[in-house]
């Protein structure tokens, strides 16, 4: 009996790891959405290993970052659906480092990506049958938000960027980013709120910190409205359901509120479940309500508002606009050469699906 065990544990197939690359720049909804398929593709127990170009590589390649190596590494090892970090991945995927971390396929979206001399990112994986590829999440893309930021900071003073944004959320896909759980009675609910806009690394530091709190963090995420009062006439950049999605793929989140108040009310703090913590982060301004009142008054009233200190507290989404707005001409460039890069990759796409690449 004991020898059948055995045999039995050693033919048992080994969970599928799957290699996932990219730029991951501006981590948003969209590269969450692909990491979360294309653990799908792996079936039960799947293992997603991201590897993550370098800035000189992606460079080559495509054209200046947003967000520094550091940051990206950061961004793609808080997405739920990963289980490993790889840095300094090459830009055309690599059948050797494929191997090096044990991974049996690569997965990537359904359009076809190019090094800076036009070969096929993928074609190796794909010569050798180690290929899978799902649908890309349409509406989202680092080259529409880099395209939202340099309208931003060309016109100050104009309607909402997220209005701009053709993505349709629908209520499939938030359930897919759900963790589909309620707290426990015995649980220290922690709530924070804010816009969370273009979701960077500062968010995901805070929302680390706050998690340690207790045991069940809920995060309200505010309407387009209560932002464009906090920030300016401009912003939001992304959409109160881009931004929602943004944050429910974040590990450290359990449960989202969407378009919640700007004033955290007793509903708010009672109606999921009795919220014990209410946190904001340290020496970080915040904006009265649109009647002049304090959003916080209540929780401070009942001596559960906490401001909690995190490492990356100066990076903002003013930050992140920043880098756009004082290197405005390189990443015009840059959206010229992908739109020119982009012409190419449609195109190789078609002749692959018609079966004459």
């Amino acid at each position: 009996m004991s020898n059948s065990n055995d045999n039995d544990t050693d033919t048992k197939p080994k969970p599928l790891r799957i290699w996932v690359d990219g730029c991951y720049d501006l981590f948003h909804f969209g590269h969450a959405n692909a990491i979360r398929q294309a653990k799908a593709l792996g079936g039960p127990g799947a293992v997603v290993v991201a590897g993550v170009c370098s800035d000189a590589a992606i460079l080559a390649n495509k054209g200046p970052t947003v967000m520094r190596d550091a940051e990206r590494l950061a961004a793609v090892a808080a997405c739920k659906w990963v289980d490993v970090v790889v840095a300094d991945a090459p830009y055309e995927t690599s059948l050797a480092w494929m191997d090096a971390h044990a991974c049996g396929v690569c997965v990537h979206g359904d359009d076809v990506t190019t090094t800076a001399d036009g070969a096929d990112c993928y074609a190796p994986a794909k010569r050798a049958g180690r290929y899978r590829e799902f649908s890309r999440t349409q509406g989202v893309s680092t080259t529409e938000l880099v395209s939202r930021m340099l309208r931003l900071s060309a016109h100050r003073e104009t309607p909402p960027v997220a209005a701009a944004s053709t993505f349709l959320a629908t209520a499939s896909r938030i359930a897919q980013f759900s963790n589909g759980k309620e707290p426990q009675p015995t649980d220290k609910i922690v709530y924070v709120h804010g816009a969370f806009d273009l979701f960077h690394v500062g968010h995901i530091e805070f929302l680390k910190a706050a998690k340690a709190l207790g045991d069940f963090l809920i995060v309200g995420v505010h309407d387009d409205e209560t932002v464009n009062h906090c920030y300016s006439s401009s912003f939001p950049i992304m959409n109160v359901h881009e931004r929602v999605l943004s944050v429910l793929q974040c590990r450290y989140v359990d449960e989202v509120v969407i378009s919640a108040p700007h004033r955290v009310t007793d509903e708010v703090l009672n109606k999921i479940g009795k919220v014990s913590i209410v946190a904001h982060p340290a020496n970080t301004p915040y904006a009265l309500t649109i009647n002049g009142l304090d959003p916080y008054y209540i929780p401070k009233e009942l001596g559960i508002f906490v401001e909690v200190e995190h490492p990356l507290s100066e990076m903002t989404t003013q930050t992140v606009m920043d880098r756009i707005i004082a290197n405005r001409a390189l990443y015009e460039a840059r959206q010229a050469k992908k739109m020119g890069k982009a012409a190419v990759e449609e195109e190789l796409s078609r002749q692959e699906k018609a079966g004459t690449a």
